[in-house]
């Protein structure tokens, strides 16, 4: 093994031993003292904020910028672009970062999976660059596609320079604005599925990686998703932590303390726990009513939840929590699959908590000028009086 993989492998684990539609009013003031600069508890399903502390202020995010690279690197393996088998060629550029990394070579391969892996679990900055260039060409159009996803989630805090966190001029971001960023990457479960991993050995077991997130070990249910750290932006985390069908996603900014960044997120975390759970109605996809169809090829079509319906409320509260469902009774064809026919309104008491799409569940076209003659005669005959009747 080259040296400088060595001394890559003997600094990882040292550095490991060492880290052993919003309500956008939190839901009751906490009495949550943090040394977190900027702090937010974010329930994942609605996007109620449960806790904030200065949550638009605009701070270095350190490494905790791969989540939003996590994503787009998703984003583009789910549309096709790019497969996880696919073979990434390191660059010189990418050999060439400072910081996490795992000292990649010019010329060195590994698919892509590893590559995220190394992402993920090792904050390797090397491979960032790496895989911004086999997805996107060049460095800089992946973070220009960073920047138009943040425009995309309605992102005011946040602009990005590089994919990989390490100190630039313009490069910020707000726990809000990283907390929405998470609550997106939720949809992608390619992700949590590589910010659980705990170790992976790379190389053939030459190269091991120790995830950077103490919380997988520390707290029970946590599954994502970045740590953050350098001189500039202190100690940052982003994460997430499901129990008993209540997801929470967590961000601290800013924390000057060693471990600080576990320390406050498990502390908001355990107030977020012990006060409040998820009430489910319904799951997501899950049918939720029909509608007539006028001039269609089928006469109705299925309604369905587009997203989960359900609260987020404070324990013992959970009986006065109910739902209105208002549907569009009858459509004209075509009709297009998740095409949004009707709305559920979610109250908890009198106050409205959210509301649910409910949509299409599949194309309903047109129907053809034959069947709609057949139809016309079908339905006449069914209203003529019997000659038999009494």
């Amino acid at each position: 093994m080259p040296k400088k993989r060595k001394l890559g492998v003997l600094i990882i684990v040292l550095v490991s031993t060492c880290f052993l539609t919003f309500n956008v009013t939190p839901v009751k003031a906490a009495n949550i003292e943090t040394s977190a600069e900027s702090a937010i508890l974010m329930e994942a399903t609605t996007g109620k904020i449960l806790y904030e502390k200065d949550p638009r202020k605009e701070l270095p995010p350190a490494s905790v910028t791969k989540l939003m690279t996590l994503l787009v690197a998703a984003e583009a393996i789910e549309a096709g672009k790019v497969k996880l088998t696919d073979i990434v060629t390191a660059s010189e550029r990418a050999s060439s970062l400072g910081g996490s990394q795992i000292w990649l070579e010019p010329g060195e391969q590994f698919t892509l999976e590893e590559m995220l892996i190394a992402i993920a679990v090792g904050s390797a900055n090397d491979c960032c660059v790496a895989v911004a260039e086999h997805i996107y060409g060049t460095h800089e159009e992946f973070v220009a596609k960073m920047n138009e996803k943040a425009k995309e989630l309605g992102l005011k805090n946040t602009n990005f320079v590089n994919s990989y966190g390490l100190p630039a001029k313009g490069h910020y971001s707000s726990a809000y604005d990283l907390a929405v960023i998470g609550r997106e990457a939720l949809k992608y479960p390619l992700i949590t599925k590589l910010t659980s991993i705990k170790e992976y050995d790379l190389r053939n077991g030459e190269f091991k990686l120790w995830n950077t997130n103490k919380l997988l070990w520390w707290y029970e249910g946590t599954d994502g998703f970045k740590t953050g750290w350098t001189q500039e932006a202190k100690y940052c985390l982003a994460s997430t932590v499901e129990r008993n069908g209540l997801r929470l996603i967590c961000v601290v900014m800013a924390v000057p303390e060693v471990r600080g960044h576990f320390q406050e997120s498990m502390k908001i975390y355990n107030y977020g726990f012990a006060n409040y759970t998820y009430k489910e109605f319904a799951p997501a996809g899950s049918k939720q009513g029909e509608v007539l169809v006028h001039k269609g090829s089928d006469i109705r079509v299925d309604l369905v939840a587009d997203s989960p319906v359900g609260i987020c409320v404070e324990k013992g509260k959970e009986n006065d929590c109910w739902m209105e469902t208002k549907l569009t009774p009858v459509v004209t064809a075509p009709v297009a699959k998740g095409q949004k026919l009707g709305e559920i309104i979610l109250y908890c008491g009198q106050v409205e908590e959210g509301r649910v799409n409910l949509v299409a569940d599949k194309n309903v076209s047109r129907a053809k000028f034959v069947e709609m003659v057949k139809r016309t005669i079908q339905e006449s005959y069914s209203l003529k009086p019997s000659i038999f009747a009494p």
